[in-house]
């Protein structure tokens, strides 16, 4: 009965731990690989997605870059003239961290670069590619 006792109560410890050490950001992760079954992101194609000019959104943002600049430690500006907070997890560790927010500027920014929203591939790939800077 003591050893039963025991190893349910790691069981349960293993279970707590290990729910308690995905954070808003891996939730998100696991939501986009679930929804196109990715065998794993790629911070190369994320940086790619990053940088790349591309012809179907809006004229004046062909890149992620034309607002969030290249270095994506530094702070971007909007077209407006606006301060953009760096878009690196390390320097600015509070991004992504909530689900709705994050959902709301991929759809707003992928429609005005790509010119439609992005999958759940490119999603987990930029993420991927932020969460690592």
């Amino acid at each position: 009965m003591k050893h039963t006792l025991v190893v349910t109560l790691a069981a349960i410890a293993m279970t707590l731990s290990t729910a308690s050490s995905a954070g808003p950001r891996e939730d998100l992760l696991a939501r986009y690989a679930a929804a196109v079954k990715s065998a794993g992101f790629s911070a190369e194609r994320g940086q790619d997605l990053h940088t790349r000019n591309f012809a179907g959104g809006k004229p004046d943002t062909p890149a992620c870059t034309s607002c969030h600049g290249k270095e994506v430690r530094g702070a971007g500006r909007t077209l407006a003239g606006k301060p953009i907070e760096p878009v690196a997890v390390s320097a600015a560790p509070r991004r992504y961290t909530d689900p709705a927010k994050v959902e709301k500027w991929f759809k707003r920014n992928c429609n005005e670069v790509l010119g439609r929203e992005c999958t759940p591939q490119e999603k987990g790939d930029w993420l991927t590619y932020m969460i690592g800077q």
